[in-house]
């Protein structure tokens, strides 16, 4: 380790693409855990689930029959957040402030099979989900009252999915959510500063420390940030600024897919148990801007601390004051590389 105080000692990490701190206590580490335990699903699902409503040729809750897909398949959310009639209307009552927020809302199967997730497909399969995210940004993006795309994942039933099947979410809205609004502020500044990526310039720095890295082909890198609240969270970024994953070549596509399916698997590896996470692609903005301050990434928030049964939560200080971390994100980057 390049500065031993960041292993031994409680300190705080800047985070450059929200302007936010993260506590860092790697001390804490080394104390014993008396807390909840979750427990290991040892369940082995089959490849179809008559009762499932995201398998093929299955009847869903609206009433509609999935097609015998092959690959990936999309549908608007028969439950959806967001409302795409939503009628336009502002609350301005002193401090009450509200506006309306309208969106559209869409569930994507990664694959037809019951069985697997992402660390179990191989990359010309995880390729398809990359080119059907490409083709929804830009085809949600073509509404006029859409100005931001957020593709995510849920997996695991402790990160709240109510579905093993393996499959992902599209929402679109009217508005940046807070999370992109802080990263499109901070890399806007910088850019006009600089003239140059945020998140391009760290990279090369994290490129040559290689400290953080975990994995890297030609266009892509893997890495723990410096500044990671979960104990085990990627990015996955490319090497050269693209604001978002239109963008990406053909190669790009299958290099970005290798790099997911590098990840997912030693996750996988990491505690011998499929792995949760909340994953999520955070790009520009479809508002009809230039947004070339914006350098896309993807982030995966894994909530597992130190074994298959104990969690992270974010709880008391986390809460009230800012997020904490025990295990130091070198510590971590170097657990995972020495999976692959």
């Amino acid at each position: 380790m390049k500065n031993t105080n960041l292993q031994d000692y409680s300190h705080k990490r800047f985070n450059i693409l929200t302007g936010e701190w993260v506590l860092v206590s790697p001390h804490r580490a080394k104390r014993p855990w008396q807390g909840q335990n979750e427990e290991i699903s040892k369940e082995v699902r089959p490849t179809y689930d008559e009762n499932c409503y995201l398998c093929a040729t299955n009847t869903r809750i609206n009433g509609e029959i999935n097609p015998d897909y092959k690959d990936v398949f999309i549908f608007t959310n028969d439950f959806a957040a967001l409302q795409n009639n939503s009628p336009d209307f502002t609350v301005n009552n002193g401090l009450l402030k509200g506006q309306s927020e309208r969106g559209i809302c869409k569930v994507i199967c990664f694959s037809p099979d019951h069985s697997k997730s992402l660390a179990d497909m191989q990359i010309d399969e995880i390729t398809k989900v990359v080119n059907a995210w490409q083709k929804e940004y830009v085809e949600l993006g073509k509404n006029d009252f859409i100005n931001y795309v957020q593709i995510f994942e849920n997996k695991g039933a402790v990160m709240g999915c109510s579905n093993p099947h393996p499959h992902g979410q599209i929402w679109s809205q009217s508005t940046l959510p807070n999370e992109v609004a802080k990263k499109d502020l901070q890399q806007k500044i910088y850019f006009e500063k600089n003239a140059s990526s945020l998140l391009g310039d760290y990279l090369q720095q994290e490129i040559q420390e290689k400290e953080r890295i975990i994995f890297e082909n030609n266009d892509f890198v893997a890495l723990i940030p410096f500044w990671a609240i979960w104990p085990f969270e990627v990015m996955i970024a490319p090497k050269k600024q693209q604001r978002n994953i239109t963008e990406l070549s053909e190669i790009g596509a299958q290099n970005f897919a290798e790099a997911i399916a590098v990840i997912t698997k030693i996750y996988d590896k990491l505690f011998n148990t499929s792995f949760p996470y909340s994953s999520g692609i955070h790009q520009s903005p479809t508002n009809r801007e230039e947004n070339n301050h914006w350098h896309w990434h993807m982030c995966f928030y894994p909530p597992l601390l130190r074994s298959a049964t104990v969690k992270k939560f974010m709880v008391g200080y986390e809460m009230f004051g800012s997020p904490q971390r025990d295990i130091t994100a070198e510590v971590a980057a170097k657990r995972l590389r020495d999976l692959i």
